[in-house]
Formats: structure tokens, sequence, C-alpha cells
């Protein structure tokens, strides 16, 4: 991997572990925390790679001096990762938010959830260009775990697989429907009912 996708790569990521790690704090969702922690784990590597290719692509004084820009970069991304690792750390160890906090984050127009996508979901097999799913609920698809690769900024023509992970960003009511629909319980045509229940 290039230095360019690499730090491509550790933007996406930073941003994500900063969305998780605060949902996993206001929640004490320790399933959220590992995800950062995770993530973590690989900023740090992919930090590492880029000191790595830096130090072989610098064949001169000048070119030394450019990359250090990318290398300032790096551990700046490194250091927001840290951070929300911090933040995942106090789920872990099972520190309990100051009710402060939880006033702050819930005066957020925003809520993020974890879904696993089931076989039964009329999520699966679908493009999230067909799902129109900010339209239809309110949620957006900020990154996909399948397997151990992730998925960062997916688009329309990214289709959603039995097993996926999805991390959702949205309103509160979108972040239930979600789940429901992820887990096969409700379908798209129940949208409208379940909106007016809330």
């Amino acid at each position: 991997m290039t230095i360019k996708n690499l730090l491509i790569e550790m933007k996406n990521m930073s941003e994500l572990m900063v969305d998780l790690a605060y949902s996993a704090v206001l929640f004490n969702s320790k399933t959220a925390a590992e995800e950062v922690i995770t993530l973590e784990n690989q900023v740090n590597t992919m930090n590492y790679e880029i000191k790595k290719e830096s130090l072989v692509a610098a064949r001169s004084y000048e070119d030394a001096e450019k990359l250090t820009a990318l290398l300032e970069i790096a551990e700046a991304a490194e250091s927001i990762a840290n951070a929300a690792k911090d933040l995942a750390d106090l789920v872990i160890k099972g520190f309990k938010p100051h009710p402060v906090f939880k006033m702050v984050m819930e005066e957020s127009d925003k809520s993020i959830v974890r879904v696993v996508v089931d076989e039964s979901s009329e999520l699966a097999n679908n493009t999230l260009g067909d799902l129109l799913l900010v339209n239809r609920t309110g949620m957006k698809v900020i990154a996909i775990r399948r397997g151990v690769s992730w998925i960062y900024g997916p688009d329309k023509r990214t289709t959603l697989l039995p097993e996926d992970t999805l991390i959702l960003k949205g309103t509160d009511e979108g972040a239930d429907l979600l789940e429901k629909l992820a887990a096969g319980t409700c379908s798209f045509d129940d949208i409208p009912d379940e909106l007016e229940d809330e």
C-alpha cells in the first residue's frame, strides 16, 4: 500500500474511531469499545508502515524534508486514534460516564449504532443505492465490517451481504428501525407504522 493510501485509510479509521468511542461511552457498549481498540492497533501498524515507506522513499535531504510533513499528518491521525482508545478503555474498565457527559451527548442530533445483517433481512444482497437508507430511515452507513476487513465510506454501489456488520449514524428513531431491519424483524413496508409508534 502506498503512503497516500495508508494516510487515507488512517484518516478514515481515526474518524470512525471517534464516533465509535463516544458511542461506546454514552451507551456503555463494550462491543463498540472493543471495535475501537481493534482499529487503534491497525492505525498504529499503518503509522509504522508509513515510517518505513518514508525511509525507503527518501533519497535526499529535500525528499526527507517533504516526507516529514506526511509523517506529521500520520502522527496526528495516530494521536486521534489513541485518544479514541482512551475513551474506549474507560468502558472496558467499567467506569461510568458522568451525567454531564450524557447530557452533552444527548444534545447531539446524531446516534451511532452497530448492527449485523441477518440473511432474512431486506438489507441483505442489496446495494445502498437501491435501499435508500438515508431517505427512508435517516441513517447513513459510515462503515462496514466484512469478515476481518473494513469498507469505509461505502457508496451507492456497495452491496450489503448477510453477516456484514454495519456502523451507522443518524437519528434515534432511525437507529431503532435499522436494528429491526437488520435483524429481519421488520420490513421497509413497516417503516411508516414504526415511525408513528415513536
